[in-house]
């Protein structure tokens, strides 16, 4: 584990106590690091209808496409569980289908194959979509 990668998971922790999730109790929490050294985090967003939720990864790459800093994603750290529990499953969370979709495209804009930390109990596993 290095220290800026441990960070940025434990930001992704912190991001996910905003998480509003009244429906599943289920709250993740998402950090990007950027080029600069600049973070943007995220946290899950529910909506009755669950085809409409917005994902904490989802939200976080849309705050820095909002802030003209798409291409400048260059690791993502992804942390979930239920409320109070955040990061304390035995496996990792991971991000889901279409989450991942999200993360290629901007992989593919960046040209780089984008680590994906996802936290669990005992610290993250790193994950590429390559």
């Amino acid at each position: 584990m290095t220290d800026s990668t441990q960070k940025l998971v434990q930001l992704a922790i912190e991001a996910a106590q905003t998480a509003y999730a009244p429906y599943s109790n289920f709250h993740v929490g998402t950090a990007l690091l950027l080029d600069t050294g600049e973070i943007i985090t995220g946290s899950n967003f529910e909506n009755a209808s669950y085809g409409m939720t917005l994902c904490a990864e989802t939200v976080a790459i849309a705050k820095a496409n909002s802030d003209g800093k798409l291409r400048a994603i260059r690791e993502i750290a992804v942390a979930g569980g239920l409320a109070g529990h955040v990061g304390k499953a035995a496996d990792p969370i991971t991000p889901c289908g279409r989450c991942r979709q999200i993360i290629k495209e901007v992989a593919d804009l960046t040209d780089i194959d984008i680590p994906v930390h996802c936290a669990h109990a005992t610290g993250y596993e790193t994950f590429r979509l390559s």
